[in-house]
This record gives structure tokens, C-alpha cells and sequence, in this order.
């Protein structure tokens, strides 16, 4: 189980994650640590695009049972 606090942050940081986290179905905090995980996947793979790490990250909140294997097609020569 995950403790909370209390930190202040900039009214319109505050602003744009209300904004956002209605758009994505989230809590303005989830919105908020959602960036930050973005944030910290982005600086530890700087040269992979931040698209690519948002997704990767979706796709791990995503539940196993849904997952479609991959089946590379095969080579033409």
C-alpha cells in the first residue's frame, strides 16, 4: 500500500493534470506521477522518442490475458 503526502506544486501544472487526468480517467495525482514516470523513462532512454516510452509504459498497465502474441510474417526472398 502506497502512502500519501502532501507537496505544493505550480497552480497551473496543478491546472493542466486536472485538465488532462479527466480526459485519461485518472485522479489528478495518478495524472501527476503518470508524467513523472514518463519523465524518468525519457531521461534513463534519452534516444528512444517520449511517444514510444508513454506507450511502452500503457502497455504495462495493460492486463496479461489481453496481450496478442506477436508473429513476425515470413521473409520473402
Amino acid at each position: 500500500m502506497s502512502s500519501a503526502i502532501s507537496i505544493r506544486i505550480d497552480k497551473t501544472l496543478y491546472e493542466q493534470a486536472r485538465s488532462e487526468a479527466l480526459i485519461e480517467y485518472r485522479s489528478i495525482s495518478e495524472q501527476i506521477e503518470y508524467w513523472a514516470q514518463v519523465g524518468r523513462v525519457a531521461l534513463d532512454n534519452p534516444q528512444l522518442p517520449v511517444s514510444f516510452d508513454a506507450e511502452f509504459l500503457a502497455s504495462l498497465a495493460e492486463p496479461r490475458s489481453q496481450a496478442i502474441n506477436f508473429v513476425p510474417r515470413s521473409r520473402r526472398i
